[in-house]
């Protein structure tokens, strides 16, 4: 059983910079792999970003490459998600997962564990 607690959520402006943490419970966090996905109103969860259980290999969705840059510290059972270059249609509730699987997946379903989420608004 894994518990994830998400924090870092906030007000921001456009162009601006946040920083997600999601904390672990567990002592295999290391053997999940990790993804971030958020949902704004009205519309479907969808992936941000997903990491390898020993953080070398990253995947990201096309909307966030080269602004957003999932890590994790395995000694400290978290994952980080740090957003560059906010834009309004970031805004959205962000969730963090964890999936028993070899692979990063974008798949919803592929993940085991999800935290409650942290909303994240831009401003224009």
């Amino acid at each position: 059983q894994v518990q994830l607690v998400e924090s870092g959520g906030g007000l921001v402006q456009a162009g601006g910079s946040l920083r997600l943490s999601c904390a672990a419970s567990g002592r295999t966090f290391s053997t999940y792999i990790m993804g971030w996905f958020r949902q704004a109103p009205g519309k479907e969860r969808e992936f941000v970003a997903g990491i390898s259980w020993s953080g070398d290999n990253t995947y990201y969705a096309d909307s966030v490459k080269g602004r957003f840059t999932i890590s994790r510290d395995n000694a400290k059972n978290t994952v980080y998600l740090q957003m560059n270059s906010l834009k309004p249609e970031d805004t959205a509730v962000y969730f963090c997962a964890a999936g028993r699987r070899h692979t990063i997946s974008v798949v919803t379903a592929m993940y085991d564990y999800w935290g409650q989420g942290t909303q994240v608004t831009v401003s224009s």
